[in-house]
């Protein structure tokens, strides 16, 4: 054998694989692309040491398959360590991938609300159905505005955010059944209609807007997030493409279960507004304009972070790294 001729043949395999094996972060192709590398590195090692036994050469590589080996079979991080990765990458990059679908929910929100609230402000009838005369005009007098501060600041904020959080991880969780996000968008949206027809019927559709808009905008992108990963994971189960039906749940239901623990947080600063600014005596630019702010790092943290984060290779996957260790180590 001519070791230089063999060498330099395989020379630049070899110094992809140095330079993946000392790379701090891999991305899925990169992860695959270093298992190929080390399947065939380990393959002209073992023909090295059988034709020429101990060479420069040999060493040389057997020192670039033992770093890459570290790689993957090394010792894992700390979870201090991972968080930063969870938030900067995984996280944004999960919700990023979600932002047509979250799009599609929330106009059909506004049209299925819209055409009820018109439906029932334009026949008497239609309204009459949701309470007596007496009951409705308490809810738009009283019971409305009295909801948001009826009991304690705090209680009431943990209350939201329990039940928005339970709605949202049910949401994700029934998305494979393909029937029960539908259902879930659809009774929100209907609530949404009815609750308006009989505020505008009795001339306080601008207390309503007024009480929702600081948490809402916040709460209501976030079920629309939710319904979204749910519908992923239906879809997913329909139309898995090269991979088996189990192998696309899996990798989307890790992927979606980040979004779980994001949308917590952020329905979490929804019921802290809810249950602070939606009914503090403070003036309505300075409640919905927290409301505002809040919306709009939600979604710089979803389309700006999480876009770079998916341009670079990521998909929020939990197990995407960890996949290709436990190929590595297999061989």
């Amino acid at each position: 054998m001519d070791l230089d001729a063999y060498s330099a043949a395989h020379r630049e395999r070899w110094e992809r694989l140095d330079a993946l094996s000392t790379k701090r972060r891999l991305s899925g192709a990169e992860a695959d692309e270093l298992v190929e590398l080390y399947q065939a590195g380990a393959a002209q090692l073992s023909q090295l040491k059988t034709t020429a036994g101990s060479t420069v050469q040999g060493d040389a590589l057997s020192v670039s398959l033992s770093r890459a080996r570290l790689r993957f079979t090394g010792t894992g991080d700390n979870l201090l360590s991972q968080l930063p990765r969870f938030f900067l990458v995984q996280l944004p990059a999960a919700l990023y991938r979600l932002r047509w679908l979250t799009l599609v929910f929330a106009l059909a929100t506004a049209v299925i609300a819209t055409l009820y609230a018109l439906w029932a402000l334009g026949d008497p009838r239609v309204l009459a159905n949701f309470g007596s005369a007496e009951q409705l005009r308490q809810l738009a007098d009283e019971d409305f505005v009295d909801y948001y501060s009826v009991n304690p600041a705090a209680s009431f904020a943990g209350q939201v955010w329990t039940n928005n959080a339970w709605i949202a991880a049910q949401c994700i969780a029934f998305g494979v059944l393909g029937v029960y996000v539908p259902a879930v968008i659809f009774g929100n949206a209907q609530n949404l209609g009815v609750t308006a027809a009989v505020m505008f019927a009795h001339g306080e559709g601008d207390t309503m807007l007024l009480y929702i808009a600081p948490h809402g905008l916040l709460e209501l992108t976030s079920v629309f997030v939710a319904a979204a990963a749910g519908m992923r994971i239906f879809w997913a189960w329909i139309a898995p493409g090269a991979r088996s039906r189990g192998q696309a749940l899996a990798a989307e239901g890790r992927a979606m279960f980040t979004v779980v623990i994001g949308l917590a947080i952020a329905l979490f600063v929804s019921g802290i507004i809810e249950g602070f600014v939606t009914p503090a005596p403070w003036p309505w630019p300075v409640k919905i304009g927290i409301g505002a702010l809040a919306l709009g790092a939600f979604l710089f943290y979803m389309l700006v972070v999480g876009g770079r984060a998916y341009r670079a290779g990521e998909t929020g996957d939990l197990d995407e790294h960890a996949a290709g260790a436990r190929t590595i180590a297999a061989h």
